[in-house]
């Protein structure tokens, strides 16, 4: 059972190349889709809080970010109560875009799943989100700077 998270990983890889290839077209390049549906299903989001939702660094999600803004795919606007928070919106091209990502989406899990019956599907969703619930324990920490004993 040493090879699941090769498996997931391996899953992750080819649908994120996919997807990369495909949303090459609209200058969505290096994941830069997955920050934009984030944006778009929760307007005015702050750029940690999608850092968090995605799993990466902060440095990371600003690049990503910055890059969606200059191909003009996402617009920052100031919080009313505190200048210093700068809330993420898509753009009129990001709406425009959407339901094509949306498409593809709902198409990648119905190829992954297509052997799959219902109960089974549930049952594998249920098992990743304790699998991730599990990691993200050691995310947590090592984010704040520890090291995992091994």
């Amino acid at each position: 059972m040493k090879e699941i998270l090769r498996e997931i990983g391996m899953i992750s890889r080819a649908l994120d190349s996919i997807s990369n290839i495909e949303f090459k077209e609209y200058d969505l390049t290096k994941g830069q889709y997955l920050y934009l549906v984030r944006i778009f299903e929760n307007p005015g989001i702050i750029q940690e809080k999608v850092a968090e939702m995605l799993k990466v660094d902060r440095t990371t999600a600003a690049r990503a970010i910055k890059k969606l803004e200059l191909n003009g795919f996402i617009e920052k606007k100031d919080d009313k109560q505190n200048k210093k928070i700068k809330k993420l919106f898509p753009t009129e091209k990001a709406k425009k875009v959407y339901p094509f990502i949306k498409r593809e989406h709902d198409y990648s899990d119905r190829m992954a799943l297509e052997s799959f019956s219902e109960k089974e599907a549930k049952v594998l969703f249920n098992l990743l989100q304790r699998v991730r619930s599990n990691v993200e324990k050691d995310w947590e920490y090592v984010k704040k700077g520890n090291k995992r004993q091994y």
